[in-house]
């Protein structure tokens, strides 16, 4: 593990318990959280490996209505959203949480407007476009993801992927920042603002 010292793992726990604790009193993102539930991960600097990217364990999901985690944060509990994570460090260092969340019908068209209201970038990735021989290798389909959109904004990290899902692959949207408490509150001002959330 890189983050050995000790204030540096009690400050990356202590962002993620605050985190949550937004995450877990915002109702309206209980609609936005897909149907394989929803993490939040957070990486140690000049991570190279999953087991140094803090997440849920279990992940965030829904009871009686409201989002939850359904385990203690750890590093070690996250792959795919890790993986992620680490493959857009290498662009910027500085970006090391990130959040997904659903991408239902009809809701990237209304994110790109409230993206553009904001100053976000914000990308569209057709996994149709992956390679067909990166689909079946473990761990290919975050680093072609992370690689395709950093290429769409000129060599920089968006602040939201999005991708429309494909056979067995649920559409989801991701949400990046440098540490877990903006990105919950960024991911909650999202769940508020869209208007399904309320029906």
């Amino acid at each position: 593990m890189t983050c050995t010292d000790l204030s540096t793992r009690i400050d990356m726990t202590g962002r993620m318990m605050i985190a949550l604790e937004e995450i877990e009193a915002c109702r309206e993102f209980a609609a936005l959280i897909p149907e394989v539930r929803t993490n939040l991960v957070f990486a140690c600097p000049d991570t190279k490996t999953p087991a140094d990217v803090m997440a849920v364990d279990g992940r965030i999901t829904i009871v009686s209505g409201m989002p939850r985690a359904a385990g203690r944060v750890r590093y070690g509990a996250s792959d795919h959203m890790a993986r992620l994570v680490i493959m857009l460090m290498q662009t910027d260092p500085s970006v090391r949480s990130g959040i997904d969340f659903a991408n239902p019908p009809g809701f990237s068209d209304w994110l790109y407007g409230y993206c553009r209201e904001k100053g976000w970038t914000i990308v569209l990735v057709d996994r149709r476009d992956e390679p067909a021989d990166l689909k079946n290798v473990e761990g290919s389909t975050m680093q072609w993801k992370a690689r395709e959109a950093v290429r769409a904004v000129g060599g920089k990290v968006p602040k939201i992927i999005c991708d429309a899902g494909g056979p067995g692959k649920e559409p989801v949207c991701t949400l990046f920042g440098n540490e877990p408490v903006g990105v919950a509150h960024d991911v909650c001002g999202i769940a508020r603002a869209w208007p399904m959330s309320l029906k």
